[in-house]
């Protein structure tokens, strides 16, 4: 039976990544993903567009992403807040900061398409495509695995195995490792629009019925988070584009101007899941096989990402056996602040921004008025925000190492 020191299963955005920041490691990786080598077939490849915290831009660049697709992203240098119907408003301004730009925005098939030229670099990569896990094994010294491939049953033994396949991870399901989940009762609807006057911020506003998203794209288009309850999620999908944009302007208003060609529309529906434990013997969960969020923030595949990249960092720290106990007890460790933080800040943010309590909107505005005006405040929730929070992988410092 093949040996190999990391089995990473699912290749998606926080999986690929993971694989190409092993890569030159001298341990011998295989990635198994279900779907084949290609970007339209790659179910994470879609039509979302990223919001990359800045932490994230510098690993891509570090690992050797960044070049493959930065031509199609847009740098993020304002973000303003908003609540419909009410007085708060932040402002933020990466120059007041001391930054040049907060992130950048990023079609996800676009990201997709860099990490699949990465990958084909890779030159000690093995790559198992289609390649579907169907068994799990615990042995004293490895996990034993059947992968359901095109050419018939393929064993593999690992010494560490890595879930990095999504929310509905087989994975965490096989391991035993339960999930406390959430339904939003939220659907959320994505496409691009052009906008009339430029957009020079990343939009967040908040309703009563969920937030919408706009985000600055090139081409003068902006990408469209528009999340609606779930029980009127069927009367949305049915409108036409003129129908769909007089929505999103009830919505976000006119502060664009008028917005126009809406582009092919995707939907999914909004839960959270965070799993009790993010170790097991001999393996790990990374991404959305760890925790889903809300969208709200764009904060998942932020935080996706920092997970693959500590414990990349940690492996090639480590130069012994890639599933030793108090290797994974410090990955676990080194994730927690992240991983909680930002969950956290998530799902109050996704549960406190749509309460219509009289109260609680007089204290929201004074609360957005705050950390407009109170530099310290604002500070903060920028270095958040920019995916500097906790212990920082060393390949997402960028210029602050």
């Amino acid at each position: 039976m093949e040996e190999v020191d990391v089995l990473i299963v699912g290749g998606g955005l926080v999986g690929a990544s993971l694989a190409i920041a092993l890569d030159a490691s001298g341990l011998r990786v295989a990635l198994a993903e279900a779907a084949p080598p290609k970007v339209d077939a790659q179910p994470s490849y879609d039509e979302r567009n990223l919001a990359l915290a800045r932490a994230s831009v510098n690993a891509l660049d570090a690992l050797g992403i960044w070049s493959h697709c930065a031509a199609h992203a847009t740098p993020i240098r304002k973000i303003h807040v908003s609540r419909k119907g009410e007085f708060g408003v932040v402002r933020i301004d990466a120059s007041r900061h001391g930054v040049d730009c907060f992130g950048a925005t990023l079609p996800a098939r676009e990201l997709g398409n860099g990490l699949l030229t990465r990958l084909d670099a890779c030159k000690g990569l093995i790559r198992l495509a289609p390649a579907r896990l169907t068994v799990i094994a615990q042995a004293d010294d490895a996990v034993v695995t059947t992968l359901a491939t095109a050419e018939g049953e393929r064993g593999l033994r690992t010494r560490l195995l890595v879930g990095a396949d999504g929310t509905n991870s087989f994975v965490r399901d096989a391991l035993g490792i339960d999930a406390e989940t959430r339904d939003y009762a939220q659907t959320a609807f994505v496409t691009t629009v052009t906008a009339e006057r430029t957009i020079d911020s990343a939009f967040e506003r908040f309703t009563a019925t969920g937030p919408v998203a706009l985000l600055p794209l090139t081409q003068g288009r902006a990408g469209v988070v528009l999340t609606v309850p779930t029980p009127d999620a069927a009367r949305v999908t049915a409108l036409d584009d003129a129908g769909f944009i007089g929505l999103l302007h009830e919505r976000f208003g006119w502060r664009l101007g008028r917005l126009s060609k809406p582009g092919k529309r995707v939907s999914y529906p909004l839960r959270r899941l965070l799993a009790h434990r993010i170790v097991a013997p001999r393996a790990v969960l990374v991404g959305n096989a760890a925790q889903t969020l809300h969208p709200i923030g764009a904060q998942g595949f932020n935080l996706g990402l920092r997970d693959a990249l500590t414990l990349a960092e940690l492996l090639v720290e480590a130069k012994g056996d890639c599933g030793d106990p108090a290797l994974l007890a410090e990955y676990a460790q080194r994730r927690r602040e992240d991983r909680e933080g930002t969950a956290a800040q998530s799902d109050a943010l996704a549960r406190w921004t749509a309460n219509e309590s009289p109260p609680l909107k007089l204290l929201r505005s004074f609360g957005l008025l705050a950390l407009d005006r109170l530099p310290p405040l604002q500070a903060a929730l920028a270095r958040r925000g920019m995916g500097f929070r906790g212990r920082v992988p060393k390949l997402a410092l960028g210029e602050l190492r």
